[in-house]
């Protein structure tokens, strides 16, 4: 029944052009899960339209991240309340890799597809209180690389992309998580590979002294 609806809902938003690309995007991601048809609706769109799919592209990322937003609020704010809503586990694992590094966690969440646990990981960085400023960052950039890669397929390639997405969005999306996580990886390497050298040539008589 919970799918129907959602059908519904899309298929009616999606006769508003990009401001319904932006109202499914909103619901998908705060209050009604619309589980891939808001980045169906996005490919079809563009695929009509091609020269606007930028801005489908702009909208459905917009919506996407004032979606998230306000459950972030609601979790910051009732978060205990929604943890025992929810299954432990993926709070669990959500928060721990928050811990580690925030930004990059968010970012590698927002890139793939359901059955992601996005909303695990937003309920965790409200109860963690996750500088809302990072988060809007990670948000922009994940979901915009994916947005805009969905709108572009549907105005290069027309009907076809859509049924590329649904059998490749979530290995194309894991890849690319994995392409953001060995580079957050590499840097963290590269930055600690660099600090003792960094400290050892600050510690005082390191050097030859001046005569």
């Amino acid at each position: 029944m919970l799918k129907s609806l959602s059908a519904r809902i899309g298929n009616v938003l999606i006769l508003y052009g990009g401001w319904g690309l932006f109202a499914m995007s909103f619901l998908d991601s705060s209050l009604m899960p619309l589980p891939l048809i808001n980045d169906l609706a996005l490919i079809m769109m563009a695929s009509r339209r091609p020269a606007l799919w930028p801005l489908y592209a702009l909208a459905a990322t917009l919506g996407s991240v004032c979606g998230i937003y306000l459950f972030y609020g609601i979790a910051r704010g009732g978060g205990k309340y929604i943890w025992r809503k929810t299954t432990p586990q993926s709070i669990s694992r959500a928060q721990r890799w928050l811990e580690r590094n925030d930004f990059v966690a968010i970012l590698v969440a927002s890139l793939l597809p359901p059955p992601a646990p996005m909303k695990a990981f937003v309920l965790a960085a409200g109860l963690l209180r996750v500088n809302a400023t990072r988060l809007g960052l990670a948000l922009l950039v994940g979901r915009g690389l994916r947005f805009a890669a969905e709108a572009w397929l549907g105005a290069r390639y027309g009907p076809r992309a859509e049924e590329f997405v649904r059998h490749n969005l979530a290995w194309a999306s894991l890849a690319t998580a994995v392409v953001v996580v060995g580079l957050a990886l590499f840097r963290h390497w590269w930055f600690n590979r660099r600090r003792p050298e960094d400290s050892s040539q600050s510690l005082p008589g390191s050097g030859a002294e001046p005569k």
